[in-house]
């Protein structure tokens, strides 16, 4: 097995019950540290019929499934497109970096419109998603001491600060500025999911973390992006899903 994103994945992601607008993968394949065991998390839109959203039954917004296909555990979650505009409306880091991502495994026209939309909907107020999950990571290595959340921790936290400099959204770990003891981290993960984090790094973590986090807060407050996204860019998402689905 290896870590890299295997052929067959978007095969997974078309057994969905419905059109796909895009599939691609997220989790520790986009992040830059798969391990030989980690799952493929597939993330996706789908688009519901018409009749299965005004009519009395109405199909899934979302849809989950699991399984495993050639020793990989799977992890597949799709939004129905109403639903990911939402989404996409906010200032939810999870569905920008699932759209930008650069593993596609299904795409269509209408997956082009909505990546080219995303630089007009980001604003500064991304942020508090990232310094929010990076709260949420920090407890989890608190009580388990595993790389993996310390990791998803460095990560989680140089994309928001990258993304509030730059506008541009980078997940991959491995492009980001990262301290130099990453890529040890990084080898070390792939080796076992679940692995120990150093101990003697856990002065430097500690430390990095709260730099990275002031810097975050400074650079969210300096930062060019916007305070909501534009006005445009919202009625464009708006004629995208109407149209879409009408001819769904």
């Amino acid at each position: 097995m290896t870590t890299e994103v295997p052929e067959w994945a978007g095969q997974i992601a078309t057994d969905l019950p419905y059109p796909l607008i895009f599939a691609t993968v997220s989790g520790a394949h986009l992040y830059g540290f798969a391990s030989v065991d980690s799952d493929l998390d597939l993330r996706a839109a789908h688009v519901l019929p018409v009749a299965e959203v005004i009519g009395l039954r109405t199909g899934p917004e979302t849809l989950s499934t699991d399984g495993f296909r050639d020793g990989v555990e799977l992890d597949v979650v799709s939004h129905d497109l109403l639903k990911f505009a939402r989404l996409l409306n906010s200032r939810n880091g999870y569905v920008l970096e699932q759209l930008l991502s650069p593993l596609v495994v299904v795409t269509t026209p209408a997956h082009a419109e909505l990546v080219a939309l995303a630089p007009r909907l980001m604003t500064r107020n991304h942020a508090h998603h990232y310094l929010g999950f990076a709260a949420t990571q920090e407890k989890v290595f608190a009580k388990t001491g595993e790389l993996k959340p310390a990791l998803y921790l460095l990560r989680v936290l140089l994309t928001g600060l990258h993304l509030m400099r730059t506008g541009e959204v980078v997940a991959d770990l491995r492009e980001l500025d990262a301290p130099a003891y990453a890529p040890d981290l990084i080898a070390a993960k792939r080796a076992a999911e679940h692995g120990p984090f150093p101990p003697d790094l856990a002065v430097a973590l500690e430390k990095d973390v709260a730099r990275l986090r002031v810097e975050l807060e400074a650079a969210r407050d300096a930062s060019h992006l916007p305070d909501k996204p534009e006005p445009a860019a919202v009625r464009e998402l708006h004629d995208l899903v109407v149209r879409v689905r009408l001819a769904a």
